[in-house]
């Protein structure tokens, strides 16, 4: 199976310098992503405002954000770096931001009528999303 770069990860989430390895954004995450990180991926995923901001605070609780001065703590981080690679790796897929933008959001048999987006909330649930992106863009039957 691919896997998409850590540079396309970063750059959905707007991170410089850039990260080159998978070492490399794996310490940013473990130190704290900039709080900008999370908004600029949400910014991404969502199709409107209001999903813009019901996806943010479904991340890290509205209070929680907003006490948040510039970084994220480790687990937020986490999160912020899930949904920037599920993105990323549907934007390969699809090659359109639109069009993976609209597979996040619709229904899919395959993961039980859930949205992807919905089931990627957690890490499991994001290895779930990621394998049947990769069985779409190789043909692989499900």
């Amino acid at each position: 199976m691919q896997i998409v770069t850590p540079e396309k990860i970063a750059a959905v989430m707007s991170l410089t310098p850039p990260p080159h390895s998978f070492s490399e954004l794996d310490y940013m995450v473990r130190r704290g992503l900039p709080k900008s990180a999370l908004r600029v991926s949400v910014d991404h995923v969502g199709r409107n405002t209001e999903e813009r901001t019901a996806l943010l605070y479904r991340i890290i609780a509205e209070a929680t954000y907003k006490r948040r001065r510039d970084r994220l703590t480790p687990d937020e981080s986490e999160k912020a770096e899930r949904l920037a690679r599920v993105f990323a790796t549907a934007e390969h897929v699809w090659d359109s931001e639109v069009d993976a933008r609209e597979f996040l959001h619709t229904p899919h048999p395959l993961l039980n009528s859930q949205t992807p987006l919905d089931v990627s909330m957690t890490e499991l649930g994001a290895r779930r999303v990621e394998e049947l992106l990769w069985k779409l863009f190789y043909g692989l039957p499900a």
